[in-house]
C-alpha cells in the first residue's frame, strides 16, 4: 500500500505496533554514505524525522535501530533521539529482530520494521507491519503494507512515525501542544 492511502487491514495492524525496528542507511538517511580521509563516517539525518520518532515514543511506541554498518554517528544520533535499543553490526537482522522480541516479550505481529533493502527482508517479513521507502527495490516493495510517499532521509521516518500515531489514534494530542 502506498504512503498516501490507507485500507482497513493496514490500519488494523498499525494499531498494534508496540514496536518499531529500524533500518539506518536509505531510511534513517537518503543512503548516501560520507567517509572521511580520517576514517570517519558522516551521515545526514532529518530533523522531522527526529521529531516524529521522539512523538512516537512518548506515545508508548518502543523504538530500535538494527543495522548492518556500525558508525558512533549512528551512537549518537540514537542517544539524541532517546532511542536505548540499538544494534549495529548486524549482518543477521532477524536473529537480532527475534531476540529483541523475545527480550521485550512482544509478538512479532505487534512490530513494525522499516528497511529498504533485500538485507532487511528476512526482518520485514516477520515483523506484523512492513514499511520501506519509494527508492526500495522492486522485491522490497512486493513485501512491505506500506511504502512512504517520502524518501529515506527526506521524512519518510516522520512520515511512517505519524502513519502509525494516527492509526493507534495518538496524534492529535502529540501535536496538541503545538497548537495552542
Amino acid at each position: 500500500m502506498n504512503g498516501d492511502g490507507m485500507n482497513a487491514a493496514l490500519l488494523a495492524r498499525a494499531r498494534n505496533i508496540k514496536l518499531i525496528a529500524f533500518d539506518v542507511d536509505g531510511v534513517m538517511t537518503d543512503g548516501t554514505l560520507f567517509l572521511g580521509d580520517d576514517g570517519e563516517e558522516y551521515k545526514g539525518f532529518n530533523s522531522l524525522d527526529g521529531h516524529g520518532l521522539k512523538m512516537l515514543k512518548g506515545s508508548g511506541v518502543e523504538l530500535a535501530i538494527i543495522t548492518g554498518r556500525s558508525s558512533r554517528v549512528v551512537e549518537c544520533r540514537a542517544k539524541n533521539l532517546g532511542i536505548d535499543i540499538v544494534h549495529q553490526g548486524a549482518h543477521d537482522k532477524l536473529a537480532v529482530y527475534e531476540a529483541l522480541c523475545r527480550e521485550l516479550d512482544i509478538a512479532c505481529e505487534e512490530t513494525a520494521y522499516m528497511g529498504d533493502d533485500v538485507v532487511d527482508l528476512p526482518v520485514m517479513r516477520r515483523a506484523g507491519l512492513a514499511i520501506t521507502v519509494p527508492a526500495a527495490p522492486d522485491l522490497v516493495k512486493a513485501y512491505s503494507h506500506y511504502i512512504t510517499v517520502r524518501e529515506g532521509g527526506r521524512g519518510a521516518v516522520r512520515e511512517a512515525c505519524e502513519f502509525l500515531m494516527r492509526a493507534q489514534g495518538t496524534l492529535d494530542a502529540a501535536l496538541a501542544p503545538f497548537l495552542k
